[in-house]
């Protein structure tokens, strides 16, 4: 599994086009390591402060934690499997929040703040597919130009994503704490799959 990043140029101030990296966080509100994480991908969200780069952030949360004192209304068991299809990539059997993943190719504690200013910047760098939006009498049309290299495949995944929820928590580890979240992902969709075949 690998994820297409869209490479949708996004006009600065500046006028200097920005490489689109998406960063996913794996995530709950039943778990204490948490919150930092969630406060980490909101700063990475809203300042965009990587010189060149659009940060597409996702907040997945998991269901694991749900049977330890907290159920998070934000959590679904497909971001739990869609976690451990990573792990299988990965090549570990762990699961763990919180779990930052960037471009679907590497993975770390999603609190690490240098680390993922590191790896969201050298991401930027890989090879991208280019994938291009339109809207024409009410239809979205996608185009994904050829995959970077030869022998890979991508599938091409729509995210539906909310902004500025919050909970109460009134129970498990961050009982008493008020939490908040930006681009929650509530539901994601397989659009296609594409691949270029070894030459």
């Amino acid at each position: 599994m690998r994820i297409l990043t869209a490479c949708l140029c996004a006009v600065g101030l500046l006028g200097a086009e920005r490489t689109p990296v998406v960063v996913e966080l794996f995530t709950s509100e039943g778990c204490s390591s948490c919150p930092p994480a969630d406060l980490l991908l909101t700063r990475l969200s809203e300042k965009q402060s990587i010189v060149g780069v659009e940060i597409i952030a996702l907040s997945e949360h998991v269901d694991y934690w749900n049977r330890l004192g907290w159920r998070d209304p934000f959590s679904s068991a497909e971001l739990t499997a869609r976690q451990q299809r990573y792990a299988e990539v990965f090549g570990t059997d762990r699961v763990y929040t919180p779990q930052m993943v960037v471009d679907g190719r590497t993975e770390f504690v999603g609190s690490d703040a240098a680390r993922a200013d590191r790896v969201i910047a050298d991401a930027a760098r890989q090879p991208k597919a280019a994938v291009r939006l339109s809207l024409a009498q009410g239809r979205l049309q996608i185009r994904v130009a050829p995959l970077p290299r030869r022998g890979v495949s991508a599938d091409v995944l729509l995210a539906i994503t909310e902004n500025s929820l919050e909970s109460n928590v009134s129970r498990g580890e961050n009982a008493g704490r008020r939490l908040r979240h930006i681009a929650v992902v509530r539901r994601l969709i397989q659009l296609a799959h594409v691949c270029v075949l070894a030459s």
